[in-house]
């Protein structure tokens, strides 16, 4: 008696059961034979080609993390070093400031040096000599005293604020270089990462290839889905045990319609359209540049921050009474379990992690655990090009 993967292989591989009936009985013992070594090879060739892509899996999430951890860096970096040269751009205008006044005191201390000179070595005498009265003599060699004084004192002072200054130029200077050696060193591993996730992408596809020609559904997108959904069940009952953050902003129900996008770009995907494997799309797929940011729609709570297969890097929100938003496919995740975000803040970069080709940013409305349109509870758009990104706070009213 055949089995049903036996039955389905032998009609796969074009050989009937009357056929197999039909033929002279050691005819049929034969090619069944035939047929049941081919069957054998074909399950061990489908069960190590499974075995491998779950390696394969695991191999891209580590490297898709790694992306993901390397962006981040390399986005601090960033901002350190712009700080830092505008830091030094500010040190410059003050140095050239200060050296400016400098010079004007130089210049006015040179006069003083020429007319000390024009009246001779004895200056001091010759004032108290020109004066008659002795008032008028302790006075004028007072206030000769004073100027002579404050000139020097604010010489010095300039002098030393220039040092300073110097110091701190040399500094931040020597800063800006080991910045800029991280970033260039940052970016070379972030390069040779890349290279090393199209290589593991070039791999899946060629096994999955070779698992399709055999015959063989995967299902993969049935298990992340279910995936999904059982992660989905099981945050909305942590999530609904703890306490939420007082909040100045309108409730997420109240702002159907009106929420800001989480990124620009095309609509690559829409709620509903068919996904593969007997699915549909239960977000959006927005279509990006690598690098692009992603910013959360609304205020909340991180509830998920970490690779999901099917989804890559994934960044779940909570915004409270059952409403979750879901950003998927990122290159880099900035925010952390637990880590509350204000509507318009960065929160990622779009990608193509979890072993998609192409960039963008799948992007899902969940209430209650159930999925809704995105596109009605966001600002209406023209066609299927999401021009820009608001930063809004929504006040309460």
């Amino acid at each position: 008696m055949l089995r049903p993967l036996q039955r389905s292989l032998l009609l796969l591989l074009g050989i009937t059961v009357p056929a197999l009936i039909a033929a002279p009985l050691d005819t049929k013992k034969e090619e069944l034979q035939q047929v049941q070594g081919r069957i054998s090879d074909l399950q061990t060739a489908l069960k190590s080609a499974r075995n491998q892509q779950s390696e394969l899996n695991k191999k891209l999430q580590a490297v898709e993390q790694k992306i993901g951890d390397q962006a981040r860096r390399l986005r601090v970096l960033g901002d350190s070093l712009n700080r830092q040269k505008q830091q030094l751009q500010q040190l410059q205008q003050r140095r050239s400031a200060q050296e400016q006044e400098l010079d004007a005191h130089r210049s006015l201390l040179s006069q003083q040096i020429r007319t000390a000179y024009a009246m001779g070595r004895q200056e001091r005498i010759k004032i108290m000599l020109n004066q008659q009265d002795p008032a008028t003599i302790s006075r004028v060699m007072a206030y000769y005293d004073y100027f002579n004084r404050a000139r020097a004192e604010q010489l010095q002072l300039i002098e030393e604020l220039i040092s300073g200054l110097q110091e701190t130029e040399a500094d931040l200077i020597s800063e800006t270089r080991r910045l800029e050696d991280l970033q260039t060193k940052e970016l070379q591993q972030q390069t040779e990462l890349k290279q090393t996730q199209l290589a593991r992408y070039e791999v899946i596809k060629a096994l999955s290839a070779e698992i399709s020609s055999k015959g063989q559904e995967l299902g993969g997108l049935k298990k992340s889905e279910t995936q999904l959904k059982s992660l989905m069940q099981r945050l909305q009952q942590e999530l609904s045990t703890l306490p939420t953050e007082a909040t100045q902003s309108k409730p997420f129900r109240a702002l159907k319609g009106r929420l800001p996008w989480p990124s620009k770009g095309r609509l690559a995907a829409r709620f509903g359209m068919a996904k593969g494997g007997g699915l549909r799309w239960d977000g959006v797929l927005i279509a990006g540049e690598e690098g692009q940011e992603v910013q959360a729609v609304h205020q909340g709570r991180i509830a998920f921050a970490d690779w999901l297969r099917g989804f890559g890097l994934l960044l779940i929100i909570d915004h409270g009474s059952g409403y979750m938003s879901l950003y998927g496919h990122n290159q880099s995740l900035f925010k952390e379990v637990g880590d509350w975000v204000q509507p318009g803040e960065v929160i990622a970069l779009v990608g193509n992690s979890g072993g998609r080709l192409e960039m963008g940013v799948y992007f899902s409305i969940r209430k209650k655990g159930r999925p809704v349109n995105p596109k009605k509870w966001c600002k209406k758009i023209k066609g299927n090009r999401i021009t820009g990104v608001e930063q809004i706070t929504w006040a309460k009213s």
